[in-house]
This record gives C-alpha cells, sequence and structure tokens, in this order.
C-alpha cells in the first residue's frame, strides 16, 4: 500500500496560504508577500513532486514537470532568503535585489537539466553549461554574502563558498542531479541561521521556524549510501523534511503574529508618551509681563523637553534686541558646548535662517529641520571638537524673521517604537511647544509695549493737566505783578518784593511749558505702519478679554491697504482705549425691545478713502449722548450715565499729535463707533 505522506502536509500548506494573504494585506509588509509567495512555490513543489495515487510526476515521459518541480523548490528557497536579506545593487539607475542573480542561475540550471535535457548530462562542451551557470551563482552570492548587512562578512562568505564549491564538486564527480539538491538545503539551512540574525529573540514563532527550515535542509542527507541501506530511517528521514515545511510555515505565521503585536505594544507605549509629553508642555506657564522673564524661563522649558521627549539634549535660541541670537537656555549639554554653542549663536545671520525649503526637513510633512552648524563654524571652533555641529531645530517663525528656534540633539533610541528612525508624531509635542513659546514670547513683547506706551501716556496727561491748571492762575499772578511793577510811589522794598514775585513766577512759567513739551513728546518718530498688522496684533492682544465677555468680534481690513503715518506705539494705546471703550459698552447694554438680550459684538474695519487711512471702531452698546462731546474728559458719553474717562480724551489728542482726527458717531439702528483718521504714507 503506497505511503502517502506528504498529502496532509500538502493539505495543511494549502490552507494556510490565506492567512498568510491575510497577513499581507493586513500590514502591507513585502516580507509576508515573499513568504505567502514561498509557500505556495513549495506546495506547488510537493504537488509536482510526489505521488498521489495515479499521479506520478517523477515518470520519464513527464520531464517538464520535473523542471517546474526543481523550479518551484529553488525558487521557493530564494523566497525565504531574499525576504530576510533584501539587500540590492545598481545597475545605471535601477537598485536590483541580489537574489535575482543568485537564483536565476540554479532555476536555469534545473531548467535545463531536467527539461531540455531530460534528465541525462550532456557530453561534450554543452556540459560546461552547468557549472558555468553554477559558477555565476556563486559568485552572486560571494558579493551577497560580503555586504555586511546581511550577515558577518565571515560568515556569509563561508556559508558561501562552502556550499557552492561542494555542488561544483558534485557537478563533475555525482551528476547533475545533486548539485540542486546541495544548493536548495544550502538555501533553507542559511535561512534559518538568518532567522536567528534578524530577529534575535527566542519566542514559539523563532523556534518552530528556525526547527522547520533546518528540518527542510534535510534533503541533502539522502545523498549517503548508508541511508538507502535503511529503509525505515529514509522514510522517517522523509516524514521529517515534510513536516518541516508544515512547522516552518506555522512558525513564520507566528512571526508575523508577533512582529503585529510588538507593533502595536509599540504604538500604545508611543501614544502615552506623546500624551505624557503633550501635558507636560501644557503644565509649562509662560505668561510674563517681561521679556527679560520670559527668557529667563528658558531652562526650564528645555529641561522639560529633555525629560519629557525622546532627546536627551536641548537649547533654546532666542533673537535678541541687538539683532542677535544667543542660547537663552539649555540642558543635557556640557557647560563647555553651551557656552560654545552661544558663542555660535551671535555669528548666525537673521536673514534667511531656518527659512521654510532652505534646509532639509527631519520628518516627510514636518517643520523641524536639520540644522547643519558647519558654515559658522570657526578653526579652532570647539563644538568641532565636541563633535556638536549638527542638530535638529524647531524653528519660532515671526511676521519679518525667525525669531529663534528649539535646538535637539541626542536622540534616545531606546525609547522609540521604530528603533532609532524618527517620526512625525514623535516631533509634534515639541513643534506644539514651539509655537506656543514664539506665540508667547511675541504677545510678551507687544504687552510690554503697551504697558511702557500706556505708563508714559498717563504720564503725558498728568503732566497736560498741570499745566493746564496752574496757566491759568499763574497768567493771573504775572499780570497783576506787572500792573504793580508799573505803579508809581512803591517804596524801594516793596518793588524789590514785586521783582521777586514776576522773577518767580516767569521761572514757574518756564517750568510748566517744558512740562507741557514733555507731555507731547513721544519715544518714537512718525513713520510708516501697516494698520493690518497692528490690528492683528491688538486682536490677537485682546482675544482672551472678548473671550471672557463673551463678545462676538469682527475685522475687515480693506485689500491693499496703504500705510499710515503716525507713531506706532502711541496708534496702538490709542486702538487699545477705544476697543476697551467698546468692551465696556457691550458689557452695559440694556435688552432689546423685544426684553430678549441681544448679542454682544464689536467689529473693526479699516479703509482708505482718499489720502486718508479710516479705522472704526464700532460695537453694539449704546450710543453717544452728544457725539460731538465724545472725547471730553470725565463727561457722560452714554444714556446708562456711564463715561470715557480720559481714555476717549487720550484717543483724540494722540490723533492731533499724529496729524489725525477722531470722530463719534451713533449707528442705526443700535450701537456708536469711534472713527480714527491718519493721513497715507
Amino acid at each position: 500500500m503506497p505511503d502517502y505522506y506528504h498529502a496532509p502536509a500538502l493539505a495543511l500548506i494549502t490552507l494556510l496560504l490565506p492567512a498568510f494573504g491575510y497577513l499581507f494585506l493586513r500590514s502591507r509588509n513585502t516580507r509576508t508577500l515573499l513568504w505567502f509567495l514561498g509557500f505556495l512555490l513549495g506546495a506547488a513543489h510537493m504537488l509536482l513532486h510526489y505521488k498521489l495515487g495515479w499521479w506520478d510526476p517523477q515518470s520519464e515521459s513527464r520531464p517538464w514537470v520535473m523542471a517546474a518541480s526543481l523550479s518551484c523548490g529553488l525558487a521557493s528557497a530564494a523566497l525565504f532568503f531574499g525576504s530576510l536579506s533584501p539587500l540590492r545593487f545598481r545597475v545605471g539607475r535601477f537598485q536590483v535585489l541580489y537574489v535575482i542573480p543568485f537564483s536565476v542561475p540554479s532555476i536555469l540550471y534545473a531548467v535545463l537539466y531536467a527539461g531540455v535535457f531530460k534528465g541525462v548530462a550532456p557530453s561534450g562542451p554543452l556540459f560546461l553549461i552547468f557549472p558555468a551557470l553554477g559558477v555565476v551563482s556563486l559568485i552572486a552570492g560571494l558579493f551577497w554574502g560580503s555586504r555586511k548587512e546581511a550577515l558577518p562578512f565571515w560568515a556569509g562568505s563561508l556559508v558561501c563558498a562552502v556550499f557552492g564549491s561542494f555542488a561544483l564538486w558534485l557537478c563533475f564527480t555525482q551528476g547533475l542531479m545533486r548539485p540542486i539538491t546541495i544548493v536548495e538545503t544550502g538555501i533553507h539551512l542559511i535561512t534559518a541561521v538568518l532567522l536567528i540574525y534578524v530577529y534575535r529573540r527566542i519566542s514559539p514563532g523563532m523556534v518552530l521556524s528556525v526547527m522547520g527550515f533546518v528540518a527542510w535542509s534535510l534533503p541533502s542527507v539522502e545523498m549517503f549510501a548508508w541511508v538507502g541501506l535503511h529503509p525505515a530511517f529514509e522514510l522517517s528521514l522523509i516524514h521529517t523534511i515534510v513536516m518541516g515545511k508544515v512547522v516552518a510555515a506555522i512558525g513564520m505565521i507566528l512571526l508575523a503574529l508577533e512582529d503585529e503585536l510588538a507593533i502595536n505594544n509599540a504604538s500604545r507605549r508611543r501614544e502615552r508618551r506623546i500624551r505624557l509629553e503633550f501635558e507636560a508642555y501644557t503644565n509649562l506657564v509662560l505668561s510674563r509681563r517681561k521679556v527679560e522673564d520670559f527668557d529667563l524661563q528658558a531652562d526650564e522649558v528645555c529641561q522639560t523637553v529633555v525629560k519629557h521627549s525622546l532627546f536627551s539634549q536641548a537649547a533654546l535660541l532666542l533673537l535678541q534686541g541687538s539683532g542677535q541670537y544667543r542660547v537663552a537656555g539649555a540642558a543635557g549639554l556640557s557647560v563647555a558646548t553651551a557656552k560654545a554653542l552661544d558663542a555660535l549663536a551671535a555669528r548666525i545671520p537673521v536673514e534667511g535662517f531656518l527659512l521654510p525649503g532652505s534646509l532639509p526637513s527631519a520628518v516627510d510633512n514636518s517643520p523641524t529641520l536639520k540644522l547643519d552648524l558647519e558654515p559658522w563654524l570657526q578653526p579652532g571652533d570647539d563644538l568641532t571638537r565636541l563633535r556638536f555641529t549638527s542638530t535638529l531645530a524647531v524653528p519660532m517663525h515671526g511676521r519679518s524673521a525667525t525669531e529663534g528656534a528649539l535646538l535637539l540633539a541626542g536622540m534616545r533610541t531606546a525609547n522609540s517604537a521604530n528603533s532609532g528612525s524618527l517620526r512625525t508624531d514623535d516631533l509634534l509635542p515639541v513643534e506644539t511647544l514651539t509655537t506656543r513659546l514664539q506665540a508667547s514670547r511675541s504677545q510678551t513683547i507687544m504687552l510690554e509695549k503697551l504697558i511702557d506706551s500706556e505708563k508714559f501716556a498717563g504720564l503725558g496727561q498728568l503732566a497736560g493737566n498741570v499745566t493746564q491748571q496752574l496757566n491759568n492762575p499763574l497768567t493771573v499772578i504775572l499780570g497783576y505783578a506787572s500792573l504793580l511793577e508799573e505803579a508809581a510811589g512803591l517804596a524801594p522794598s516793596e518793588r524789590k518784593g514785586v521783582d521777586a514775585i514776576l522773577s518767580e513766577a516767569r521761572r514757574m512759567r518756564s517750568t510748566l511749558e517744558s512740562l507741557s513739551r514733555a507731555s507731547r513728546s513721544q519715544g518714537d518718530q512718525l513713520s510708516a505702519i501697516s494698520v493690518g498688522d497692528l490690528l492683528a496684533d491688538l486682536e490677537q492682544l485682546q482675544r482672551p478679554q472678548f473671550i471672557q465677555h463673551a463678545v462676538e468680534f469682527r475685522m475687515n481690513v480693506a485689500p491693499a491697504l496703504p500705510r499710515a503715518l503716525c507713531r506706532p506705539q502711541q496708534m496702538r494705546q490709542a486702538i487699545l482705549h477705544c476697543l476697551q471703550f467698546a468692551v465696556e459698552a457691550v458689557e452695559n447694554q440694556t435688552p432689546g425691545p423685544s426684553g430678549a438680550s441681544e448679542s454682544k459684538s464689536i467689529h473693526v474695519d479699516a479703509t482708505a478713502e482718499g489720502n486718508h487711512v479710516q479705522i472704526l471702531v464700532g460695537h453694539s452698546g449704546a450710543g453717544f449722548l452728544h457725539p460731538d462731546r465724545a472725547f471730553d474728559p470725565f463727561v457722560p458719553t452714554q444714556a446708562t450715565g456711564e463715561t470715557s474717562g480720559l481714555g476717549l480724551s487720550l484717543c483724540a489728542t494722540i490723533l492731533r499729535d499724529n496729524n489725525g482726527r477722531a470722530s463719534a458717531v451713533n449707528l442705526e439702528p443700535r450701537g456708536a463707533a469711534i472713527i480714527l483718521e491718519l493721513q497715507v504714507a
């Protein structure tokens, strides 16, 4: 009775093929695809090789069936080998896998031997075709094995040389069939070694795969003569080889599942680390009233980045008022490295630094750039000695220049799910932090300027009021003293007293005039400004207040709006007073005719008319009682009895000092607006 020992194994491998197909469709992994094709060809090899009932593929009448069987076996082994060492070499513009020149000569060898010559070795020069094909395959294998990415140089070259030389020796001494067996056996054996070298772990999938390929490489044992003298041992050996194919298939499915599980676990660890990193950056309090205080926080920022990110070194580069960069803070860097980096930062030109597209990105679709420090290094620079000549840079882009950058180095590969490779989501937390740093620092600079402007404006208003209040009584004193000076009959002592009054009164008048001039003097000069940029800055500054009071804010800047001629700091102060007045107006607005509370809204429109630029700040609150007196200090402006204090009065003064004018109007059917008019630059 024939022994159909191979039938269950063939059925099991065939049933496992859909599992490989599903794993490939799920992961889109090239290695899984090659495994699927390898076992597909392995199943075809078994079907074409073993007897099954009336089917006898090794019959002399079917030489091409035998050729197809041998070709499927060699191609299957080559696919498994190539999946674990997918190395390439360049031919012109093309990249060619080493497995192609290695396996094609062997497959051609099998086709010529079994198909063309029908299993009979040719004589004469035709015989040399077969060792020549073996030599070509051996040379390709030696080059392949010499690549360190596959195996250590000595191991790859030694295995290839041993099996190749043995196959060539068999070709001349034992016939043409046995070299095919020894080549296929050698490929399966080195595949088992590559599995250990590539995966480097002990797991069920790893153990089963190695055991399966070792068993699959046992056909070469059948070449020994004593095996044929022991039929029971030979039959057990054939059973072991067939079962090894099933074990290898099960083991490689487990390997693919283990890889999927490892990837999922790494993704969960990555997501948890990124979430914790975001939380740590969110807990940083970046609000400061002075830029100096903000910059002093740079060390804390860098320490937080080093503690929670993938990078062990961080430095914060900031643009100073002097127009140079400096290292405001660092963490993870030695004192010498930080000092040398600070010296180099002063040599970096502001213009064109870290502009988008100027440097290669660290990761595709990421604003983080690869920064090479070599162009700014000087001979004997400490950074060269310390081997700190390149870094990753997350730029802080301002409106007109790069205001700084967060420098990152020393990536921790142990915490990366991709074993050292960087992904976009790894950089997302630090990029978000850098954007927040830039926005907070810009807001701090703007707030500091506004505070200084308000301070000087308040002092100027106070000086102006004091001058106005003292000028009137002083005029009376000077008038009567002058009359007394012209009167006749004054005693010398009385005339001396009148002269003292006149002298001190004139000195007081001079002091008041100086004070008046000081109240009108400004720290900045008339210049052409972009009204759109000015309004955008103020909208960003006031946005928290709008949100707090549930105010709907709209801003409309006319396209191609010309620049206005004014003093920037004064105009910021004037518009800020108008916005503050509008917020107070909508807060005190009364319900509408239907009794329901209406939405609170503020809108700012910037347009150009002739040679003037008009800025309209409107609101939905109550209108002015007397629009023509809206800019008088401490005069009730609304029906509620509210006054604008000195704010709107200061606005009118600022506009006059900037060769402009301020006016107030009521809007229909509800609301009011303040119009600030400036000259076009």
